[in-house]
């Protein structure tokens, strides 16, 4: 495998750290989270123009939401190769960067495969799956001609996506504007090349999903990430944004 992409993890977090107010409530639907037209997605598009924004299916579910039962799938022609990615050509044609979600369990019935706005003109909807991933749900998938990469066994083998992402899209920096629990994989797993932190002066406390990375503790003989601050910038209404580089080499 060739290079991968560079990843740059953004969040949007309270002062004391968290990224969900409530985890019982989405975040796109919160209407207690302050918004701001030059921060989340355009913040991030301002300052490293991705050729991918990555996020979890728990950007769009709520952590019991159950996969996708079989009879979305039972008029629709069944998938012949469930093990390749797929990859229409009018799509690939159309497309200069990516939403990619990650769904192996395939719990996302997804109604939209491209988004209003002028920030999200050429972006279009990529699944990554694995190929435990059930069959049905890639029958539903190519039935919305909604692309999608095959990655990893039972679940989707985050290095590997990267560099297939690399490899066939031609992709050099993915912005991982995910939830927790996929930023704590994208942590432990090594590869996070930079950390970007919008804080808002808001607080919440809590603790589990609500945190900014949720994964396995660090062990006793286990050092923390070591960062090096790249930038610090106070934004309107007291805002900051805090950047990170991720020290240490990333393969």
């Amino acid at each position: 495998m060739g290079e991968r992409p560079k990843v740059v993890m953004y969040q949007v977090a309270t002062a004391d750290g968290r990224v969900a107010l409530s985890p019982e409530i989405l975040v796109m639907n919160d209407d207690r989270w302050p918004r701001y037209t030059d921060g989340g997605y355009a913040l991030v598009q301002q300052y490293h123009h991705p050729q991918v924004f990555l996020e979890g299916s728990g950007t769009f579910v709520l952590p019991d939401a159950e996969p996708l039962a079989p009879k979305i799938a039972q008029d629709l022609e069944p998938v012949t190769n469930p093990h390749e990615h797929y990859l229409p050509r009018d799509v690939l044609d159309s497309t200069t960067r990516w939403l990619a979600i990650i769904d192996s369990r395939g719990r996302v019935a997804w109604e939209y495969t491209t988004f209003p706005g002028e920030q999200w003109e050429g972006v279009h909807l990529l699944v990554v799956v694995s190929r435990a991933t059930p069959s049905h749900y890639l029958s539903f998938l190519q039935a919305k001609n909604i692309p999608y990469l095959v990655v990893g066994e039972e679940k989707v083998d985050l290095r590997l996506m990267l560099h297939t992402m690399g490899e066939v899209f031609g992709v050099r920096t993915v912005a991982a504007t995910c939830g927790a629990q996929l930023g704590g994989a994208l942590l432990r797993a090594g590869l996070v090349d930079e950390l970007d932190i919008e804080v808002m002066p808001i607080l919440a406390g809590g603790g589990g999903r609500t945190s900014m990375m949720v994964c396995d503790g660090l062990g006793s003989d286990k050092p923390p990430t070591r960062l090096s601050l790249l930038e610090a910038t106070n934004r309107d209404d007291g805002r900051v944004l805090l950047r990170y580089q991720v020290l240490g080499d990333h393969p």
